[in-house]
């Protein structure tokens, strides 16, 4: 249990940063070669990631981004290293419910940590209204 608590810490402690703007730490989150596919793209390594959140995400009147994590599922592989998990979130911003979505994570432990080997981020809905740039909404067959 210590190692899924562990990966629930690491999948917070990846919004927590992001929200707050400490774009590095969020990075952190990341093994060195670690993949961000997101909206903006596919980040490979932990510079890419950082260079790529570090632009402007939306428009001026954004204010404040708050994302809000509700189910989340990890299992650990059987070598007690490799584990794959699905996190639902919610994104807050000054207009109210701007999207959502799910991470789709492969995680790996190294050195006693866990870190996101993989994380697809996967929209499922964006609000008309949203202070983000448009974002690419997925088949709702997925």
């Amino acid at each position: 249990m210590d190692d899924l608590h562990a990966i629930g810490r690491l999948i917070r402690r990846y919004n927590v940063d992001g929200d707050r703007g400490r774009i590095e730490a969020l990075s952190a989150c990341f093994l060195e070669d670690g993949v961000l596919d997101a909206a903006g793209g596919v980040m490979e390594g932990r510079k890419a990631i950082i260079d790529n959140l570090s632009k402007p995400r939306g428009s001026d009147r954004l204010e404040v981004v708050r994302h809000h994590l509700s189910t989340h599922s990890a299992e650990i592989g059987q070598d007690g290293i490799s584990a794959t998990g699905r996190t639902y979130f919610s994104v807050l911003t000054n207009i109210g419910l701007d999207h959502h979505g799910v991470y789709v994570d492969r995680y790996r432990k190294l050195d006693k940590n866990w870190f996101i080997q993989h994380r697809q981020v996967r929209i499922d809905w964006q609000s008309p209204d949203s202070l983000f740039r448009a974002l690419p909404v997925r088949d709702r067959g997925l």
